[in-house]
């Protein structure tokens, strides 16, 4: 069967973020989505635009529209999560982002009543009531489904940069996992999740969906969650490696990375370069080492065992894609990252809470204000 690709005429960029309903009393999680969009959904005929349910009862996602830059993203993800505010604070609740909640129990969840969610719930059972996860989902325009699979394939070498950037779940139902990004290893856990398979180009693609459907392992091309996928209906690369990520500012350095990458690989492309294709088994293994160590991870680099500081390596990247941040506009964007190589991501600043002495329930606190903010929090000073 064949899948139509919908081509982009440039690198276009859309942006999702997962938030977190919290009680402030408790820093729990809690339901009240539903209401909540069906008051936002109240001018739009019943369903706002850019903000739309997700699994759980205690997630609303925003999202924008077809943005040029990165810095556009930010600017309508920042004008949708203040409409919303309005609206949570009426409830008497609060927005997070981070990968995961520090303690809820994710058994204490209701799920959204949408068919789609019951079915994925019977499916999977446990692995799919232990979703409480959360992340930044970001498309970047492409011009055919053929460039879309080769720069899936050479994107992945990069999914411990992006993994390393947004990392933000250290904690799972109270404790420390002893990971960077738990959320990651979460959403293994199901069968079509993690890194993308490496395929030949998009009549491969087209197979694969046909006999994964055929199989009944799916019932639709968006039952497959790979890290990096192309989303045929928009005409994009999907980046869903990312934890959710604290600020908004930090949500555009993700946004400006990825369409870098993109409009990098699109020339290549163009003047008849092939794109790297990297092992599977190092795909796998860089991803682990980012997922647990975070930024301070070290990478391999080729099949001798070489490996470098991750920390270089997005040095290295960034550098490279300086010329191209300038012509897409958002050099300062891509440049903040070294921001969050200087500070630490979110990991690391809620262990630094609890390190200090803090608590859990201080740690959700933080993250609030983060996201209120638009500013991660200062190191604490012992």
């Amino acid at each position: 069967m064949p899948v139509d690709f919908a081509p982009s005429a440039g690198p276009s960029i859309g942006v999702g973020v997962e938030l977190e309903l919290i009680d402030p009393t408790s820093r729990e999680l809690v339901s009240g989505a539903q209401q909540i969009l069906a008051e936002m959904g109240a001018a739009h005929g019943g369903h706002h635009p850019k903000a739309k349910p997700e699994l759980l009862q205690s997630t609303i996602e925003i999202i924008t529209g077809i943005c040029q830059t990165a810095g556009d993203a930010r600017a309508d993800l920042a004008a949708t999560l203040e409409e919303l505010q309005s609206h949570t604070e009426k409830h008497g609740l609060a927005l997070m982002c981070s990968g995961t909640h520090p303690f809820t129990d994710p058994a204490t969840q209701e799920i959204t009543p949408d068919q789609r969610y019951q079915q994925l719930i019977d499916d999977m059972q446990w692995p799919a009531r232990q979703l409480q996860i959360f992340g930044i989902h970001v498309h970047v325009g492409v011009r055919s489904p053929e460039k879309a699979i080769a720069m899936v394939n050479a994107l992945s070498a990069y999914i411990p940069h992006f993994l390393g950037l947004s990392a933000s779940s250290p904690f799972w139902m109270g404790h420390d996992t002893g990971l960077s990004s738990w959320r990651s290893k979460v959403f293994e856990g199901l069968p079509t999740a993690g890194p993308p398979w490496q395929l030949s180009g998009w009549p491969e693609f087209e197979g694969l969906m046909d006999t994964l459907i055929a199989a009944h392992t799916i019932s639709s091309i968006r039952e497959v969650w790979w890290d990096i996928r192309p989303h045929p209906g928009f005409g994009t690369i999907e980046m869903r490696v990312c934890d959710g990520i604290p600020t908004l500012r930090e949500v555009a350095v993700v946004a400006a990375l990825s369409q870098c990458l993109v409009h990098q690989f699109d020339t290549q492309l163009d003047r008849g370069y092939s794109l790297p294709v990297p092992r599977s088994w190092l795909v796998r293994e860089n991803k682990w080492r980012a997922a647990r160590f975070g930024l301070d991870a070290s990478i391999i680099v080729d099949e001798a065992g070489t490996t470098v500081p991750l920390r270089t390596a997005i040095e290295e990247l960034i550098e490279d894609l300086t010329p191209i941040a300038g012509r897409l506009r958002c050099s300062a964007e891509l440049h903040a990252a070294a921001d969050i190589l200087r500070r630490g991501s979110s990991t690391v600043r809620q262990r630094e809470i609890v390190n200090g002495g803090g608590s859990l329930h201080d740690v959700v606190d933080s993250l609030v204000q983060e996201l209120r903010d638009d500013q991660p929090a200062a190191p604490t000073i012992s």
